[in-house]
This record gives structure tokens, C-alpha cells and sequence, in this order.
């Protein structure tokens, strides 16, 4: 992968994660300029990057006003979630890669930041781990296009759980989180990929009906 590869990967991952961590809420205008200043690249990589991430409905281009960050729209969250459940049990079912050790221990570090987090529940902090735990499942299946899918329609609707959360018990949702995260452990240890992806596909649907 070449350097321009990596760099671009870097800024459209870092922008990403700012807008669903709404530390760029919903309708804030990005300038090209002081995000080139600051990632101290030219407007020419930046432009793709902002290109694919409104490929992606995190951002839209308005005539004479700029780059705006997207809001969630209910309605779209609702059909977005329901594709989510179908591909959460595919991800166990095609092309699973095999459990190696290296695996076990990363599951094991997410175990252990869900318990540091259940031990101190803060909003952001669910919503990083949330997002981290997201890209380990993907990387159990050997599937590109099922990963491509399934990350876009991820990041798609990241930003409701952030906005959803004063309506809800912060240190519950850490303490179900903190048991998807264990039961999957087990899965794993067992080298059942199938049934990690089970338990994604269960917590998912629980997670949406809290949420409505």
C-alpha cells in the first residue's frame, strides 16, 4: 500500500470518527483550508477525502455555503439497521477467518476496556469503544465486500447512539455492552465465529428497541 494510500486512509478515518463523535455536530461547516493547515496536507487529497465521506452521507456539498455535516434521518435509521442485523449474521457465515491466538487476546482487551468503562461510564468513551469493537468484528471475516458494506452502513448511523444517550441509563448500556463483549469471548474461545456473529446480531436488535 503506498504512502499516499495510507495517509488518505488516516485523514478519512479521522474525520469520520470526529463527525460520529459529533465533535462536528450535525450542520458545522468544515473549511478546506484550516483542515489542510491543520492535517498539513494540500486541498487536493482533502477533496477526496470530503468526496468520499459525502459519498458515505457523512457530509454534503450546498452551493455557496460550503461542506456541511449530515444529520441522522429517523427514517433511514430504521431501514439502515434492519440491513445491519441481516449482514451482523453473515459476518460468521462467509468467508470466516480462523480464531488465532492473536485474535483471543485483542477480544480479551476489549473485555477489559468494557469493564474499565462499566467502572467509569462516560458517553464518548462507550461511543470510541463502540466503534473499535465494530472494526474487530469485521476483521473476523475474510469477506472485502461484506466488510466494505457493513462499515459504510455503520458509520451511516453511529452519531444516534451518541444523541440517544441522555434518554438512557449510561451504566446499563455499559453493563450490556461489557456482557455482549464476554459472551463473545467465549464464543471465540471456542472458535465459533458463527455464534460471535449471533450475539452481535442479538445485542444490535436490543440496542435499536432501547433506543426507540
Amino acid at each position: 500500500m503506498s504512502g499516499a494510500t495510507l495517509r488518505f486512509q488516516r485523514l478519512h478515518a479521522e474525520l469520520r470518527a470526529r463527525i460520529c463523535l459529533l465533535d462536528y455536530p450535525p450542520a458545522t461547516r468544515l473549511s478546506e483550508a484550516a483542515l489542510a493547515e491543520e492535517f498539513g496536507t494540500s486541498r487536493t487529497p482533502l477533496r477526496r477525502v470530503l468526496a468520499r465521506l459525502e459519498d458515505e452521507g457523512l457530509l454534503e456539498s450546498r452551493h455557496g455555503v460550503g461542506t456541511l455535516v449530515t444529520d441522522v434521518e429517523i427514517g433511514e435509521m430504521a431501514q439502515v439497521y434492519a440491513l445491519r442485523l441481516e449482514l451482523a449474521q453473515l459476518a460468521g457465515t462467509l468467508d470466516p477467518l480462523p480464531v488465532t491466538p492473536h485474535v483471543l487476546n485483542e477480544m480479551q482487551s476489549f473485555v477489559r476496556r468494557g469493564q474499565a468503562l462499566l467502572a467509569t461510564p462516560e458517553a464518548r468513551a462507550f461511543a470510541q469503544l463502540n466503534m473499535d469493537y465494530h472494526g474487530f468484528g469485521l476483521s473476523l471475516t475474510g469477506n472485502p465486500a461484506l466488510r466494505e458494506i457493513s462499515e459504510r452502513l455503520y458509520y451511516r448511523t453511529a452519531r444516534i447512539w451518541l444523541k440517544s444517550i441522555p434518554h438512557m441509563d449510561l451504566a446499563d448500556e455499559c453493563a450490556i455492552f461489557l456482557s455482549e463483549m464476554r459472551e463473545t469471548r467465549t464464543a471465540l474461545r471456542a472458535g465459533d465465529t458463527q455464534a460471535a456473529a449471533l450475539i452481535r446480531r442479538a445485542h444490535i436488535s436490543m440496542s435499536v428497541r432501547r433506543m426507540s
